[in-house]
């Protein structure tokens, strides 16, 4: 039996972090492991090269320049020359017509007659009128932006994305999402220019010569013997903290999903299986298309409800000699494909209404047992790479 300090599942982005962030505050390498049952550390910030160039496995992963402290650790591994500044350009494919993102910032770019009418939905929007503020994701929608923006482009972008009834989640996530007022809107109209605050990835970096992936491979690597890739979890006692039979820890630090413990142990109580059976996922394919398209654009939303895929990531725009470009698309309603397709079983947790109370569960339950969720699936929460660095990197210093 191997007995270390610091057992971390899972080699993405929170795992790496943590790993290499104990190290930083004096901890022995020989008392760190991380376990990851791919060949090559990323997670879902994986890339792979298809048709000469990278394609993100994920989807689309771009690392965000709002968190210095974010910037600093990663140039570390990758350094900041190695990385190409981006100002985001993304479009909404709507009435046949390329809007730019976010769109009740951009209606301006419509006919003088689409905009009365988007203004005067908005006008009667119930976050306008002074309603109560609703608890289900598809109310919120026409009571912050009136209907016409939710019916148009917000719910069915979002069945597409999530394959439920959109009134299945909750509003607590809705920080994500930019904060834009009825009267920006109507000032961005009449003067032909956004208003609002950007949303995430406003400003990004992409690595010149690399996929996405590239900057987490070296991270894996530098962690030599301490990551261990190609290991499946098989066992686990709880009340011992012993993987495999292999390795005992002081401390085990989850960033796995959840429901795969159901399969490693008997020993969740109950009560905490149940929680963790109302966890909802989402699948999605990433599926490589090789036509070049005519646009600037670095991604496109599809609203259109008749088109499998609700993005399209333009390769050749950030990606250096490239061509084509990647489609995300739930797996509930993709179509076969004959070109390149990778399909990620855990893709995005599903925020539903009782998702926190859930997680709350389980997660004390699990400290109690000195296993630690976090990340993007052990704390069921949809964070970009970003914010799973700057977790992890806090979640360190506790430790």
């Amino acid at each position: 039996m191997k007995k270390i300090k610091y057992l971390i599942i899972g080699a993405g982005p929170s795992g790496l972090t943590l790993a290499h962030s104990l190290l930083n505050r004096g901890i022995s390498l020989s008392q760190i492991l991380v376990l990851e049952k791919e060949n090559v550390a990323g997670g879902l910030c994986r890339s792979e090269i298809v048709d000469g160039g990278p394609i993100d496995i994920g989807g689309g992963h771009f690392l965000d320049v709002k968190h210095k402290d974010v910037l600093e650790f990663l140039f570390r591994f990758l350094p900041q020359n190695e990385w190409i500044r981006y100002d985001r350009v993304s479009k909404i494919n709507l009435h046949d017509q390329m809007i730019d993102h976010p769109l009740e910032s951009n209606l301006w770019q419509f006919s003088i007659d689409t905009q009365v009418d988007y203004l005067e939905s908005i006008a009667q929007a119930g976050c306008v009128q002074g309603a109560d503020k609703p608890e289900a994701f598809a109310d919120w929608c026409r009571w912050k932006f009136g209907s016409r923006v939710a019916d148009d482009y917000m719910l069915p972008y979002n069945r597409k994305i999530w394959s439920m009834d959109p009134n299945l989640l909750g509003t607590y996530w809705l920080y994500k999402l930019p904060n834009v007022s009825f009267r920006e809107t109507l000032q961005s109209c009449l003067q032909g220019k956004p208003y609002g605050s950007l949303p995430a990835h406003g400003v990004f970096l992409y690595p010149k010569k690399y996929g996405y992936g590239e900057v987490w491979r070296r991270m894996g690597e530098a962690l030599g013997s301490s990551l261990k890739t190609k290991t499946t979890i098989e066992s686990v006692d709880i009340e011992k903290r012993i993987i495999n039979k292999t390795w005992e820890a002081d401390y085990i630090f989850n960033s796995a999903p959840w429901e795969s413990w159901l399969k490693w142990t008997l020993q969740i109580p109950s009560d905490i299986e149940d929680e963790i059976r109302k966890l909802y996922k989402v699948s999605i394919d990433v599926d490589y298309k090789s036509e070049n398209l005519e646009t600037k654009a670095h991604w496109i939303y599809e609203p259109d409800e008749s088109i499998p895929h609700h993005r399209k990531l333009i390769r050749s725009n950030f990606v250096s000699n490239s061509r084509g470009y990647w489609t995300e698309t739930n797996s509930a309603r993709s179509n076969n494909t004959s070109e390149w397709r990778h399909r990620n079983e855990f893709a995005y947790p599903v925020n539903t209404i009782n998702k926190r109370d859930s997680i709350s569960k389980i997660l004390d339950w699990a400290k109690s047992k000195k296993i630690i969720g976090f990340g993007r699936w052990g704390t069921w929460e949809h964070m970009n790479s970003d914010i799973a660095v700057k977790s992890a990197l806090e979640l360190s210093m506790n430790f």
